[in-house]
Parts: structure tokens; sequence; C-alpha cells
């Protein structure tokens, strides 16, 4: 206990002072700023294209403002813990047992979601909160308007910092499979969702519009979080994942520490980031477990979207994961060049995929694919993408 309650007093005098800070840019680690500049000059001059884009934009934005307060006190599910304050969640894959009485242990049916995990809230409301809360960062930066930044602010706070509806910073009890066991380590992909929070209060922050001992607290529960990621059994386990879900946990685990201004940790996390590209790619530039499961487009996707996430953060630290000389023979190029033709649909996809795949997952891909490696397949495709749905997305693909 005493030990703990150092690290606690140590973390919070970091946080006091950042002024060691040696990271090329404090924040955000993934939006281009750049990007958000030029869209912004964009809607000044009010180019067609980009006013379009704008009205679509605050249209949703003005959905966000409406959207919660929402928080993990509101399942009337009860966790193992006994607090509801513990974030709690069903595995998605698994089902009742028809061969049982009682359906239980639950058995797994890859690619097909059980209905049931709709009805353990926090699951529901952990992907849409962080999404709303983003919107709302950028709908600031965009309009200027205050009240989208408010908005944000509060739905942060009740979900993370008001005692009376917080989440305790730990994930002890997601993706848990009925009669078998009451949370596992695959329960952490849940909180890859939280890198989108952390984004928008480094947006907000850069604005000068987040405050500032909101942002300590933050930064605490988010210390909090990791500490529980690094020494919890289910942390472990996610970290020995040796799929998609500990590439997920590296880039939660990277964004954190860069929000915490940890740069050793950020260093170690990228390494053995180049580690898993490392070992999780093969000699076809493929990714064997990804291509395994019954949507295997759709993990391949997945798996590279993470990787991309990661290298793209390892710049505010000076490492070039893009290239990863490291491995000349497994490069994150090469698994980028290896999927454009199928998300641009210029090939047909040759794995398992039970079910039809949103295009829309790959474009996070294709984006970064013409900036870093000037695919020229790519840039067609996203030209021809936003202009078809009326640049309604442009400003929100901020990447």
């Amino acid at each position: 206990m005493k030990n703990r309650l150092l690290k606690r007093i140590l973390l919070c005098i970091c946080i006091f002072n950042f002024q060691f800070t040696t990271f090329a840019q404090d924040g955000p680690f993934l939006i281009n700023l750049g990007q958000l500049k030029i869209n912004l000059e964009k809607i000044k001059v009010k180019d067609k294209n980009y006013q379009n884009a704008y009205n679509a934009f605050i249209t949703e934005a003005n959905k966000a403002l409406k959207y919660g307060p929402v928080s993990v006190m509101e399942k009337n599910e009860v966790p193992p813990s006994g607090s509801k304050h513990d974030y709690m969640s069903l595995a998605p894959y698994h089902w009742p047992d028809p061969t049982k009485k009682d359906g239980l242990p639950y058995m797994r049916k890859d690619g097909e979601t059980n209905p049931e995990v709709k009805l353990y809230k926090d699951k529901d409301y952990l992907p849409e909160l962080c999404s709303q809360i983003y919107t709302l960062a950028l709908a600031h930066y965009y309009s200027g308007e205050k009240k989208y930044n408010d908005h944000a602010i509060q739905l942060i706070r009740v979900w993370f910092l008001d005692t009376a509806t917080k989440m305790n910073p730990n994930m002890n009890f997601g993706q848990a499979i009925k009669g078998e066991n009451t949370g596992r380590g695959a329960g952490l992909i849940d909180a890859r969702n939280f890198i989108k929070v952390i984004e928008a209060i480094e947006l907000m922050q850069k604005q000068g519009a987040y405050p500032k001992e909101d942002l300590k607290k933050m930064q605490v529960w988010f210390w909090d979080f990791s500490h529980w990621m690094h020494t919890s059994k289910n942390g472990k386990e996610e970290m020995n994942a040796k799929n998609n879900h500990g590439v997920w946990y590296d880039a939660l685990r990277l964004s954190i520490a860069l929000f915490n201004h940890q740069k050793e940790a950020a260093n170690n996390i990228i390494a053995n980031a180049k580690l898993r590209l490392a070992n999780q790619m093969d000699d076809n530039n493929r990714f064997p477990l990804e291509m395994a499961r019954t949507t295997s487009l759709h993990y391949s996707v997945f798996v590279i979207d993470a990787f991309l996430k990661i290298a793209k953060m390892a710049e505010l630290t000076g490492v070039d994961f893009w290239a990863n000389t490291d491995n000349a023979k497994h490069t994150l190029k090469a698994a980028v060049d290896e999927m454009v033709p199928f998300l641009v649909q210029e090939k047909k996809w040759d794995g398992p995929q039970i079910k039809p795949f949103d295009y829309k997952e790959g474009i996070s891909i294709l984006q970064l694919a013409s900036q870093k490696f000037s695919s020229e397949k790519s840039k067609a495709y996203l030209d021809t993408y936003y202009h078809q749905q009326n640049y309604k997305t442009l400003l929100s693909d901020t990447q």
C-alpha cells in the first residue's frame, strides 16, 4: 500500500511539472493538425466541397450535443466485485450451448455476435461515448463554438471523474464467458476506444479549451489504468496475445504513455510493437491468425490499423516505424501494399468473410498509404470515395 501511494505521489509530481517533456509534439498524437488547418482554411473561404462537409459534420455534432451523459452505473447487472463502478461486458462471439439445459458454459461462434451483448450497457456505451467526445472536440475546433467543447468535457467527467458515476480504472470483468469466467484479457480490446478520448482531450488542450484540473485528473486515471494493464491477470494475458489484441494493447498503452509524457515507456512499447510486426506477419505479408478468422478481411484491416496508429504515434518520439529497418523482411509498408488492392476493390478478397465487409473500415489505411507510401491507387480511391458521399466524412477522417 505504501509503495502504491508513493508511486501515485511521484506521478502527481510529474503531472504537475511537464518541463521535462521531450516529445516532438505535445499532442494530439494521431490527429493530423496540418490537415485540420487546411480543412479550416477551406471552410473559411467557403470552398464548396468543404462547406458541404462542414454542414454534414455540424449536423452530426449537434446530434452529439444531445448524447448522454452516460455512465457505468446505468447497467442492471452487478459485477462480481459488487461495484457497478467496474466495467462489465460479455464475449461477443459466445452463445448459450443448446445441448445444455442451462446453456452453460457458453460456446464460441466466431464472427457471430450474440445479441445478449447489448444487454450489458457498458459495452454498448463505451465505443459510442468515445466517438461522440471525439466528434465534439473536432466540432469545437472547426466552429469555435464553446457548446461542443463544454459537452465533451461533461461526457468525460461523468464517465471518468465524477465520484458518483466514474468507471474504476480496470477491466477485470470485460468480455466474460458465462459458465467459464467472470472476465478475460480479451475484454481489454474494448478499451482501444479510449484512444479517441485522449486525442479529443489533446486537441481541446491544444486550443486552451480543456480545464487544467480535469487534465491532471485524467492523466492520473489513465496512469492507474495503465498500471492495471501491466500488473493484472487480464492485462498480462492481453500483453501476451499473439494476434490483433496484442497490437491494440500496445497502441492503447502507447497513447497513454504519450498522454502522460513517459518517453522511455513509449519507446519500450514501440520496440515491442516492432517485434509483434516481425512475428505476426508471414512471408506473404499477411497475418495468419487474422486470416484464420471467419471475417478475415475485417481482422486483417483491424490489425494493420493498430500498427499504423502505433507508427503515427512513434513519430513523436523520433522513431521511424514506417520503414521499420530493424526487420526489412516484415515491414508495415509491405502489409499495407498487400491490402490496398483489396481495399480499393481492385481484387476480390481471397480469405473467409462470412458477412459483408464495410469498406469504410479501410479508409484510415488508404489515407496513410497515400500520405506515407505515395500510393496513387489509394489517393484515387479516396478522391472518388469523398465525392460519392458528398464529402460527408472529409472533416472527421483526420489522420
